[in-house]
């Protein structure tokens, strides 16, 4: 883990902020096998659709995000997780500023 991220307990939505009309990301774990990243969306940023080779945890600690996946939508928030399959189209659009946390598995 990052020096960052100190080995005790913390509460991942506080160790992100929102920046105005951005998306801001921060690893908390990067390894070749797998990343765990913080993201904090503004209202109405989005990242358009694409497709990732692995299997991807999302876990909404604030807001709402409507994330289609399959071009299916799925809107979540606070509290709410969804597991985004590898090799299946997926977007983000921020239905309010949110924050979430990606794992992504290399396998």
């Amino acid at each position: 883990m990052s020096p960052k991220f100190p080995n005790k307990p913390v509460q991942m939505s506080r160790m992100i902020a929102y920046q105005k009309d951005s998306i801001v990301s921060r690893v908390v774990i990067g390894r070749p096998t797998a990343t765990v990243t913080l993201f904090a969306f503004d209202k109405d940023q989005s990242l358009s659709e694409h497709t990732a080779p692995f299997d991807a945890l999302v876990q909404v600690f604030d807001g709402q995000v409507e994330i289609l996946i399959d071009r299916k939508p799925h809107l979540l928030k606070d509290g709410d997780s969804v597991i985004m399959p590898g090799g299946k189209p997926h977007a983000l659009k921020a239905v309010s500023r949110f924050k979430m946390l990606l794992t992504m598995i290399r396998s």
